[in-house]
């Protein structure tokens, strides 16, 4: 019965020095984004920031130390949260076509709840007004989700699941394209209703991504159209 309750009174294990720096790293990211969302661009100084996460106020400034070495870290944290939410829904064990349209869905509709959406795309707009070198940090975590959805596609077109009469590169492009727009669109009129749009797009994609219908035509379909290039992509000659 001692060792029982000597056993309960043992402390919990202290946490690294590396994790009490990710956790204070997350809370100052969650400030970030909550204070852009609610408040603007502008009003998201070191001091705020850190204000709002209920840490030191010099704190954001030794962690990120510039504009650039936040939203570098904001938009890694974003991708880490939306690859662990994928992975939690088993996202790569879906058919291709229920994978992406699932990730269309999950973009679409986080628009809409908590701050992660509005506050990336609120930020994006500011660094390209500003015509900033922090475009590139943008231009590279669009590329990620390009090259993301092009697997997708790839591995649909692979397993037989996705017609071959349609370029990957083209089509991922096309689709973080879409997704852009509505995104910057929520953000000129927060009352958009994203939701017909959103049953929409996905009804698109489903019919342009379907295999043909009948055996002779799906034989077909697996087939790539002569003349088909990738995105960026001059004829030979």
């Amino acid at each position: 019965m001692q060792s029982t309750k000597q056993s309960a009174r043992q402390p919990s294990r202290r946490r690294s020095q590396a994790e009490r720096r990710d956790e204070s790293e997350r809370l100052l990211v969650d400030a970030t984004l909550k204070v852009v969302a609610e408040h603007g661009v502008t009003a998201a100084t070191f001091d705020e920031i850190g204000k709002e996460a209920g840490l030191s106020r010099g704190l954001a400034t030794q962690r990120f130390g510039s504009k650039h070495g936040l939203i570098e870290a904001v938009i890694a944290y974003l991708h880490r949260k939306r690859e662990a939410i994928m992975e939690a829904e088993h996202v790569d064990q879906m058919p291709a076509i229920e994978a992406i349209a699932h990730y269309v869905d999950g973009h679409l509709r986080g628009l809409e709840t908590g701050h992660d959406g509005p506050a990336y795309f609120m930020l994006l707009a500011s660094t390209v007004a500003d015509a900033t070198a922090l475009r590139e940090l943008f231009a590279a975590s669009h590329e990620r989700v390009r090259v993301r959805l092009r697997s997708l596609l790839a591995r649909g077109q692979a397993k037989g699941e996705i017609t071959r009469d349609i370029d990957p590169d083209a089509i991922a492009l096309t689709i973080g394209s879409q997704l852009l727009g509505a995104s910057m669109q929520r953000l000129v009129d927060p009352s958009t209703d994203l939701e017909p749009v959103r049953a929409a797009m996905i009804k698109i994609l489903r019919r342009a991504l379907a295999l043909p219908e009948g055996p002779e035509m799906r034989r077909l379909g697996r087939k790539r159209r002569p003349g088909a290039q990738s995105v960026g992509r001059k004829p030979r000659g």
